[in-house]
């Protein structure tokens, strides 16, 4: 806690105000707290990193790549990689056995505290491949019995195993839902594969819409939370998401989250190679925006490889290979509950605090009525997490992007960025694309930042903030906002114009060079 959230302190010591609930919890955003829904589903999300875009600042994930094979091909999906209703494509995860995927979830928990949930994310379909999927949650909840787990699905396979899910008390699920309509399913799914026969066009979209739905409302009728995904692909579905984010609220779903198609050539997708584009940041938002007051939305999705370990928009699968984890003795491991629970009352208590320094500091601005009518900003923040301005900017790989007004900072997307500072030095390259990543921002908060990519980004009419170093984000960001808009006011700044052309830029590819992408009409088994 930074001196400037210990002036709140002794304020905090007192009851705070009576928090009203929300008159129906599928209207409360990723970001609500739990005044803002049951406290059964409270409970199951609290420290849920892609369920509580709250938990994601503190609260690590971790993926196990058990289930390789997969029942549908999809035309953002080059089979080769791994599956992109989950991850990135253009990349290869490192593919487990159930027992080395238990053996490694204990490893990785015993040195990320913070980790708390597991979840099977493919590299195919986590239903495609029940036993490995089902083998994997048994031998994991018997070793970590406090780890969450989860499983993501395209759904074709779903209605057959909703009572195994609940069986093994599995309380999360991700389906992949692209459409409702089988006209526009057709351009998405070339095929399916059900019932031991290979289905294709309309027929297939319709089947794989069906099962979808269907799978969902027996979900819910379990009181399973599920967390709808859809991949937004201008010209194809982006309009007609906002039907599929009707039909899926009518049937339960507790989050939307839309993601951008990824689908640069080298990848090797079927539209990457036809010159199908992905969304701009600014088609995203405004669809995301669209369909918020229809149900919660997610926006702080990363699309995490199947292999994922650590913070969302952080990987730290590299420090537990199968090789490390296949030299380590399981006798070795020590699992310290004791330690991990605290680690999560330590958490808990943080994230209480911050809550009540923004409900202070919000009720202090609501007073300015200047403030009331001022149209609200976007402002990146370079962050480790913990809920803290607490990055150097030429450290940060992305910045967390939030739109800010008189009231609130809502979290609202991030932007992948190259490293500016590489030993030392700072590549011109690289300032060029982040500068070009934050286009639309008016301001970047950092912990630190140098004087030359200070004065390119001023250039660029986005302000470097430094001065909220270490100190918590969104009172930091409320705070600015009220500065911001009496420097406006005054004259001092001048209002920029955003052209609604920033590009959203996926994760690294990682084929080799000279590695042949053409797409791989691979069997499904």
């Amino acid at each position: 806690m930074d001196a400037r959230d210990s002036a709140f302190l002794k304020i905090l010591q007192e009851p705070g105000p009576e928090a009203s609930g929300c008159s129906e919890k599928s209207t409360c955003g990723s970001s609500a707290g739990p005044a803002d829904m049951d406290p059964e589903v409270w409970e199951k999300v609290k420290n849920h990193p892609c369920y509580s875009e709250e938990a994601h600042h503190f609260y690590a994930r971790m993926h196990v790549a058990v289930a390789p094979a997969c029942n549908i091909q999809c035309n953002y999906c080059n089979r080769k990689y791994d599956c992109s209703n989950e991850s990135r494509p253009g990349v290869v995860s490192e593919r487990l056995t159930p027992e080395l995927a238990a053996k490694k979830v204990l490893a990785v928990a015993s040195e990320i505290h913070q980790m708390t949930v597991v979840g099977i994310a493919g590299p195919g379909d986590s239903l495609a491949n029940p036993e490995k999927t089902f083998k994997t949650f048994e031998l994991i909840s018997k070793a970590a019995p406090d780890i969450k787990l989860c499983l993501s699905t395209n759904g074709l396979a779903l209605p057959d195993m909703v009572d195994r899910i609940a069986d093994y008390n599995v309380d999360h699920v991700t389906v992949t839902i692209n459409m409702v309509d089988p006209e526009v399913g057709e351009k998405i799914y070339p095929w399916i594969y059900f019932n031991k026969k290979r289905w294709k066009g309309r027929d297939a979209a319709r089947i794989l819409s069906e099962r979808q739905l269907l799978g969902l409302e027996m979900l819910t009728a379990k009181k399973i939370l599920v967390k709808v995904n859809s991949v937004m692909i201008p010209g194809i579905n982006d309009e007609h998401l906002k039907e599929v984010n009707r039909e899926v609220k009518k049937r339960g779903a507790f989050l939307h989250n839309i993601m951008p198609l990824i689908s640069e050539p080298e990848h090797g997708t079927y539209y990457g190679l036809t010159g199908q584009r992905g969304p701009t940041a600014e088609e995203l938002k405004h669809l995301q925006d669209s369909c918020e007051g229809e149900m919660n939305m997610m926006r702080h999705c990363r699309q995490c490889r199947a292999d994922a370990v650590g913070l969302l928009g952080e990987d730290r699968s590299a420090e537990f290979t199968n090789e490390k984890i296949e030299a380590i003795e399981i006798q070795d491991v020590a699992y310290d509950l004791s330690a991990r629970e605290a680690y999560r009352d330590k958490v808990e208590k943080t994230r209480e605090t911050q809550r009540r320094i923004k409900e202070i500091l919000v009720s202090g601005l609501g007073k300015n009525e200047l403030l009331e009518d001022a149209p609200p900003i976007l402002v990146a923040v370079a962050t480790q997490g913990e809920g803290l301005i607490n990055q150097h900017f030429g450290h940060a790989r992305e910045f967390q992007v939030y739109e800010v007004d008189a009231s609130d900072a809502k979290f609202v997307g991030h932007r992948r960025v190259d490293l500016y500072c590489e030993g030392g030095y700072g590549e011109d390259d690289s300032l060029a694309r982040i500068t070009e990543a934050l286009s639309d921002c008016v301001a970047v908060m950092v912990a630190k930042i140098g004087g030359c990519p200070k004065k390119t980004l001023e250039e660029a009419r986005i302000a470097a903030v430094d001065r909220f170093a270490h100190q918590s984000i969104k009172p930091s960001l409320l705070t600015y906002f009220a500065e911001y808009v009496a420097d406006v006011r005054s004259g001092k700044i001048v209002p920029k114009e955003v052209s609604g052309g920033t590009k959203i830029r996926s994760g690294a590819y990682t084929a080799p060079p000279g590695e042949d992408v053409r797409l791989l009409a691979r069997q499904p088994f």
